[in-house]
């Protein structure tokens, strides 16, 4: 009996390994690959946005004399050179709505989005003459499709014209005139999204403090399970909707180096997942196989190290399928696939071995609950530890009331001898 035993432990011990090898394959195609599939995605549907809000200025030019020296003279030119002055924003009036829009490259779920950007910036002329003003509205990424670009002016449509990452238009207003600019357009980005008061510092050292005043943000999204990454301003007021949500930022006079930032709800990544459920299988395999040693035994039923072993196979091929069966279809339809295909070739095996009733109530209901019911756990993060100690205690519970009154030296043991050679 001991040397079945110690079998028994190097087949788990053997299998074990053969999981972590499979745990470490498929993190390894999932993390190598995800910079690569991150930068596909981004190329053919576009990169996390980062939208600030148009820069304003009036401009104008003044002749200056400037003395240069020509041929080892010294001779006087007049250069004409733009001066330019930022004109402040005094409220804004800024609204994004969202439509969530999954990509699956490989084995890993990416966030893509829609948004439909309308941003409404009131302004005044503070000069008292007549000035030319220049709107440079900057996009929120380069790697980006823009679709019905605007820049309007009291309602009346600006001629565009492009320079980088930029929108211009020229105008010219009247002393003292207040106006609105509005700016519009359709785009298409990757996670996150965000909303930035300030801007890069000169000496590339980081974000300055920005002021904004009077200012109003409403963000709509036809989806739930989004978050507020860290570092970055919380809504002031959330509604949820029929289709998703409605959220607020509103400040009267804000002072910060936050941005307004929306994370997009992550999909429940298979390869993560199936790497995570292949490095905690010896668990289901150790509870199965301390099951099916006990119920054959109570039962008489004399299982060699082989049978474990093919057995062990079995519960491998379950991981093995779900591994590679994710890259092609959902997760949710490989994962029953392969417990349908795990339990067949079990049961199928042990009434060959056994019995019918022996691999349909003991071996597969058991493998039911300690490889799929476990497996599924991971499933709903954050209790899959919870479920895995419910379900140990519970077994450890049944295992020690059906097994209270059994004799094990009767059971494992030789019986022990009276003196004379007689049975005990």
């Amino acid at each position: 009996m001991l040397k079945r035993i110690v079998a028994i432990v190097a087949i788990f011990v053997c299998t074990a390994v053969a999981w972590a090898i499979l745990g470490s394959s498929i993190f390894y195609r999932t993390y190598n690959a995800e910079s690569g599939l991150a930068g596909r995605v981004a190329s053919t549907w576009g990169a996390p946005q980062g939208q600030a809000p148009p820069a304003i200025a009036y401009e104008w030019p003044e002749e200056k004399a400037v003395e240069v020296e020509e041929k080892g003279k010294k001779i006087t030119r007049t250069e004409r050179q733009i001066h330019s002055e930022p004109v402040r924003i005094d409220t804004s009036r800024v609204a994004a709505a969202f439509h969530i829009d999954y990509r699956q490259k490989g084995l890993l779920w990416f966030s893509t989005y829609k948004v439909d950007f309308d941003g409404a910036y009131t302004f005044q002329n503070p000069s008292s003459r007549e000035e030319e003003f220049v709107f440079r509205l900057p996009f929120p990424a380069q790697q980006a499709v823009y679709d019905n670009v605007q820049l309007l002016l009291d309602d009346k449509p600006l001629a565009l014209t492009f320079s980088g990452s930029q929108a211009v238009a020229r105008t010219r207003l009247a002393p003292g005139a207040k106006s609105v600019l509005k700016a519009a357009y359709r785009s298409q980005g990757l996670d996150n999204w965000r909303y930035t008061f300030a801007h890069e510092n000169a000496d590339g050292s980081g974000k300055e403090i920005s002021q904004a005043r009077d200012f109003h943000l409403l963000v709509k999204t036809d989806f739930s399970g989004f978050d507020f990454p860290d570092n970055s301003l919380s809504p002031t007021e959330k509604r949820q909707t029929a289709n998703g949500w409605e959220l607020e930022w509103n400040y009267q006079n804000l002072v910060s180096g936050f941005d307004i930032a929306l994370k997009m709800p992550q999909k429940l990544q298979p390869g993560p997942l199936a790497g995570r459920i292949s490095y905690f299988a010896p668990v289901s395999l150790f509870f199965f196989f301390f099951l099916v040693f006990m119920l054959s035994t109570l039962r008489g039923n004399d299982l060699h190290p082989m049978n474990y072993f093919f057995l062990a196979c079995a519960f491998f091929a379950f991981h093995l399928l779900l591994a590679y069966l994710a890259d092609h279809i959902s997760i949710h339809a490989a994962f029953p696939i392969s417990s349908v295909v795990s339990i067949a070739l079990v049961v199928s095996y042990l009434r060959l071995v056994v019995d019918l009733r022996f691999a349909v109530v003991d071996a597969g209901l058991t493998q039911l609950i300690y490889l799929v019911l476990f497996s599924y756990a991971f499933f709903f993060e954050g209790f899959t530890g919870l479920a895995v100690t419910i379900g140990a205690i519970l077994t450890l519970f049944v295992v020690m009331q059906i097994t209270g009154r059994i004799r094990w030296e009767e059971k494992l043991g030789e019986p022990q001898l009276r003196k004379g050679g007689v049975p005990a």
